[in-house]
């Protein structure tokens, strides 16, 4: 298969806003894709080459990238550098110049996808000493053989930003109009597997059957199970039939840990591998966990050297670090809080009640110092969940998580439902909660922020539809550096025209490409006209806005876009504060 009839279909993507007809573009790509290349067009499409999981990614920059276009073009780097402050995108700078370039030498060739993709193989692995002059030598000689379209297209796959639209399930939702079936096995496949290649390639090769076998397996990360949101007691016990088991909210990392035997892998709540990392959890888990093979879950909660009581979340953020991991260790140590087990020797467990996961959980868990169960018990009443509430917010929890324990609270991967329900300290007054969500656009600076960006459009996800909606336009919270920062990721994620996945009536300067979460407080959410968030849902023609919104300091990149704040969660929040502000009119009368 040639890279430019890949490209091709890229650029049709590129063309259109409308999420049907993308939809179609992939449905027409994939019904032509030879099976043995089906997963690695589904990772191209989505600027990668492998799952996160896997832990290798392409790791080239704007900046090396732009380098890799004027070793091909010959263009002047003042040049190279004035098209890119005009476009924000590496590839369509390469687009002008080799175009330039190719009028006066035609010296391309016909290149395949599996050239492509072995050449971008290469870049991601390589590794140590002169590494990124290795990924600069390989790519300019990917640049020199290719049209012009397909090194725009090549260069956006390489820095990760394919400008495309196309999501994780606008890829499971073609996949399903190729091979049959809906669109929910697909993304249950996905979901145990956490890899759209895999998911891809079985049904080319194996068909709907091949879907519906998927299982999970150790060393692969199952996508999380996700909670919603209550604010009183008495709502979430109605929800759970009036029983539930309510266990603290730790304010930590949330981890999937996999263990074989003497292998340890500890994945994030996106499917990245982070084992580098916490080698101190890894020694944890062979001395505390008696079992051979197990999938598990933890909140990892930074304690404080001194007293040994819990810290903020960010402190985690040492943690990060590529050098100096045993000092962080040291100085940053962290406490594992257990509360799921998914599998254990052989025996998947999704498919198990939540208290047949939790008995299987104490049973294979030694506590320690810094290996412990999270703290929870069955409850029936809004007094003991209340109660329970309280004495997690004195020992430093965010609050706590209410499990149903009925016939239905299996392990539900990816998805989020009222099978947990977060009952936070926040929740009871109006919008002192924050929210995550997502940038979609931004809008120019002017007087001390002129050459930046004064604001940024925010969206909720409607996860129903698999859209964002606008709520916000948030401008307050930033320090100098937070703009220059965002500024230059909001370049790097700019698109042309609105993504096909937004909703919006407002017009931004920029529009970016929906990738970016950050968490967002604000007074209280109001009725817009102007925002499309929950739209219609309580007045026709008016969604939901966050009033006086500002940015907490705390960029969410632990999170995809797909986990920020839902819509339905922002309306939730709304009902309950108009609930608050009624009772308060009738206790003044």
């Amino acid at each position: 298969m040639l890279f430019a009839v890949l490209a091709s279909y890229y650029e049709k993507l590129e063309a259109t806003t409308k999420r049907l007809e993308m939809i179609d573009i992939l449905s027409e790509l994939f019904s032509k894709t030879p099976p043995e290349l089906m997963d690695k067009v589904a990772y191209m499409t989505l600027g990668e080459v492998y799952p996160a999981y896997r832990g290798l990614e392409l790791g080239v920059a704007e900046k090396l990238a732009l380098k890799a276009v004027q070793r091909v073009s010959g263009a002047r780097e003042t040049t190279i550098s004035q098209l890119y402050a005009q476009h924000g995108d590496v590839g369509s700078v390469a687009l002008i110049l080799l175009g330039q370039k190719a009028q006066t030498t035609l010296s391309f060739q016909e290149l395949t996808v599996e050239y492509v993709y072995s050449s971008l193989e290469q870049i991601a692995k390589a590794s140590g000493p002169g590494a990124q002059e290795t990924k600069l030598a390989i790519l300019s000689r990917i640049l020199s053989q290719t049209s012009p379209v397909e090194a725009k297209h090549i260069l956006r796959i390489v820095t990760g930003n394919m400008r495309l639209g196309v999501a994780d399930m606008t890829i499971l939702e073609a996949l399903a109009k190729v091979f049959g079936g809906s669109k929910e096995e697909f993304e249950r496949a996905y979901n145990l597997s956490s890899d759209i290649g895999l998911v891809a390639k079985t049904a080319a090769l194996e068909g709907l059957n091949g879907i519906r076998d998927f299982r999970i397996r150790v060393g692969v990360p199952v996508r999380c199970m996700l909670a919603e949101r209550l604010s009183t007691a008495e709502e979430i016990l109605l929800k759970t039939d009036g029983r539930a088991f309510v266990e603290h909210k730790y304010d930590g990392e949330r981890m999937q840990i996999h263990k074989s035997r003497e292998t340890v892998l500890i994945f994030s709540r996106r499917q990245e591998n982070i084992t580098s990392q916490y080698p101190d959890v890894v020694s944890a888990v062979l001395s505390n966990i008696e079992a051979d093979e197990a999938i598990m879950e933890c909140e990892a909660v930074p304690v404080s050297l001194d007293t040994g009581e819990m810290l903020p979340f960010q402190e985690l953020m040492h943690r990060r670090r590529k050098k100096e991991i045993e000092k962080a260790v040291e100085e940053y140590p962290i406490t594992l809080y257990f509360f799921d087990l998914l599998y254990l020797d052989g025996r998947d467990l999704t498919n198990s009640t939540f208290l047949e996961r939790r008995t299987a959980l104490e049973k294979i868990v030694k506590p320690s110092e810094t290996v412990k169960l999270s703290y929870g018990k069955l409850v029936t009443t809004p007094e003991d969940l209340d109660k329970l509430f309280n004495e997690a917010v004195e020992l430093g929890c965010e609050g706590v998580i209410a499990k149903s324990v009925g016939e239905d609270s299996v392990y539900r991967a990816g998805a989020r439902g009222w099978q947990w329900i977060k009952y936070k300290r926040d929740y009871r007054s109006e919008m002192i909660d924050t929210v995550d969500l997502v940038v979609v656009g931004a809008f120019h600076g002017r007087g001390r922020r002129t050459g930046r960006y004064g604001a940024l459009l925010m969206a909720s996800y409607d996860d129903e539809r698999d859209v964002f909606q606008t709520v916000c336009k948030v401008g307050s919270g930033f320090k100098d550096e937070d703009l220059e920062y965002f500024t230059n990721l909001v370049n790097s994620n700019r698109l042309g025209h609105p993504s096909p996945r937004l909703e919006t009536v407002l017009e931004a300067d920029v529009w970016v490409d929906p990738r970016i979460v950050l968490e967002i407080i604000g007074a209280e959410i109001t009725l817009s006209p102007t925002h499309t968030c929950a739209k219609d849902s309580i007045k026709a023609g008016h969604g939901l806005a966050i009033r006086f919104p500002r940015y907490t300091g705390r960029y969410r990149d632990d999170r995809k876009a797909e986990d920020a704040t839902t819509s339905k969660e922002i309306l939730e929040m709304y009902r309950r504060q108009l609930k608050r502000i009624e009772a308060k009119v009738s206790e003044e009368r």
